[in-house]
């Protein structure tokens, strides 16, 4: 759900690593399962694409929606 949050925001894996203040590799190891974020983490990558972590949760919690 990050992923296509991050591309319909339009923001390059580079661009949010700015963004996080890191580099974009961070950004590709959450994004290919390689790392896993923490709940800090998940909350300022959320924000930095501009993405409700409330709605996400919300959704991994009940695919129904």
């Amino acid at each position: 759900m990050l992923i296509v949050a991050r591309k319909d925001a339009g923001i390059t894996q580079v661009e949010l690593g700015k963004r996080l203040g890191q580099r974009q590799t961070f950004v590709s190891k959450f994004e290919q399962g390689e790392r896993r974020l923490d709940v800090a983490e998940f909350l300022a990558v959320s924000r930095a694409i501009g993405a409700d972590p409330h709605q996400i949760i919300r959704v991994l919690d009940n695919p129904k929606l």
